[in-house]
């Protein structure tokens, strides 16, 4: 590679860091060195597949929204669009527990919001006042104030507490594992704030967004259409793999981590910890906030807003059976627990009748989910007393009294970013000091519009072209 070419540094080999190498590489027909530094000993941040006894075993993410273009982008630019796989079309239902047993979530929910009223009436979910509360959605008049609201004000001023509770929450607070009062509405869900002043009722809304998405489904992959979920049939770290290999020719470094960036007479020095100095024309940093806080804060001060964004950590726990140890007939993708049940685990995915590459013939695989905003009892556990609480509330939920197959706990620590009311106000003003003071650095990341791997790809390839352009 050209030795006078101009260098640019990653830091942070998560899926945001690689796709913004990938694209980083795409972007420009100048002459670029790119280095992708991960402190860690491997690539993909989370994104973790381990295959055991035939069973292919998700440690971290599991899945992806199929409509989300990024990912679907990448996958085709990657060539890899004809290892996908959507959810199994006979475990379409999910359920919700309430009052300690499952109940069928209604026929129609998009994102926990109804678009089919009969179902919606007919559910055991929600009492009369409950179903009566929420279709006053239908005649109430939409917010006019311009600031920033939480996710949970919204959703109650709209649909009611008792929605909010019992189905919303868990359904939505559970991709961020928070709190909905603490989440803000504009940085989690926008297009809900879009619905409500383009349309007046979320309802209606939705239902409007419901029709218009069977005719965006045309322009996705085949596996993409009849699904809202896709993975890779090898598991995520297919897409992580063929980063990899499309980064033929760009400077991989694990087990670098970087103690700070700082201006030097001409662009930037990139300060490892083992104390090697990287100059570099522009520096593109993909860590979580805290991450980002301890390399730039001494040098820009407005990055220190970047403290108030709290991180939860949370654990999933697989438990592998034969088939004949299930009591009740897994006939759908698994459940999700509302907080005033007052459970241990926050969902159980039942992977293998969703996901059906998971898992040998008779056998099954469970993924529970422990920890969120509020509740981290786990943190202060023994694997074995988290093993056990598991097991104790699917023994109570579904009936299971079997001894696993095997377990397997992963340990995700610090690992969702809690965006607050007026995060996106928050992250503009971290932006605008980093660009004032140190112009040809970027942030980006899951602290900053989006934690889902679409987000993540999606936000990696912005900060690439932002990047591409300055160097022009």
């Amino acid at each position: 590679m050209d030795g006078n070419a101009r260098h640019v540094v990653i830091v942070g080999g998560g899926i945001t860091g690689l796709s913004a190498a990938y694209y980083l590489k795409k972007s420009t027909a100048a002459p670029l060195r790119i280095t992708v530094m991960e402190k860690g000993g491997a690539f993909g941040g989370k994104i973790v597949t381990l295959k055991r006894d035939g069973f292919v075993i998700e440690k971290g993410p599991d899945s992806f929204l199929a409509r989300k273009q990024a990912i679907i982008d990448l996958t085709r630019e990657l060539g890899l669009e004809d290892k996908l796989t959507g959810t199994n079309p006979n475990a379409k239902k999910t359920y919700i527990l309430s009052g300690g047993k499952l109940h069928r979530m209604p026929d129609g929910l998009m994102l926990g919001i109804p678009t089919r009223l009969v179902p919606f009436m007919r559910t055991g979910l929600l009492s009369l006042s409950g179903k009566a509360r929420a279709a006053l959605d239908l005649a109430l008049p939409k917010r006019t104030s311009p600031e920033d609201e939480s996710l949970g004000h919204f959703l109650e001023r709209r649909l009611g507490a008792e929605v909010l509770a019992q189905i919303a929450e868990p359904l939505l607070a559970g991709i961020y594992a928070g709190d909905t009062y603490n989440l803000s509405l504009r940085a989690t869900f926008p297009q809900f704030h879009s619905i409500e002043q383009k349309h007046r009722s979320l309802i209606l809304g939705m239902m409007q967004n419901r029709k218009a998405g069977g005719e965006e489904s045309r322009t996705l992959p085949e596996a993409a259409r009849n699904t809202m979920f896709l993975t890779y049939r090898d598991g995520l770290e297919t897409l992580v793999d063929g980063l990899l290999e499309a980064l033929d020719d760009v400077r991989l470094l694990k087990h670098c981590g970087v103690s700070r960036v700082e201006k030097a007479e001409e662009g930037y020095r990139v300060i490892r910890e083992d104390g090697e100095i990287e100059d570099a024309a522009g520096v593109i940093i993909a860590l979580p906030a805290y991450g980002i806080s301890e390399v730039l804060g001494s040098g820009v001060p407005e990055i220190r807003e970047l403290d108030r964004i709290e991180y939860v950590s949370v654990a999933n726990v697989i438990l592998a059976f034969n088939a004949e140890d299930m009591v009740r007939e897994l006939d759908g993708s698994g459940f999700v627990v509302p907080r005033r049940e007052g459970r241990f685990i926050t969902a159980c995915t039942w992977t293998s009748k969703k996901w059906l590459h998971t898992a040998p013939s008779g056998k099954v695989l469970l993924r529970c989910y422990v920890g969120r905003f509020g509740d981290d009892r786990w943190l202060h556990m023994t694997e074995d007393e988290v093993f056990r609480e598991v097991r104790k509330d699917l023994r109570e939920t579904m009936g299971i009294t079997a001894e696993p197959l095997f377990m397997e706990m992963t340990k995700l620590m610090r690992s969702m970013p809690q965006y607050p009311v007026g995060h996106l106000e928050l992250i503009g003003r971290v932006r605008q000091g980093l660009s004032e003071r140190m112009p040809g650095v970027l942030v980006t990341g899951a602290a900053f519009q989006g934690v889902g791997l679409p987000d993540c790809i999606r936000q990696g390839k912005e900060a690439a072209q932002q990047m591409a352009a300055q160097l022009q």
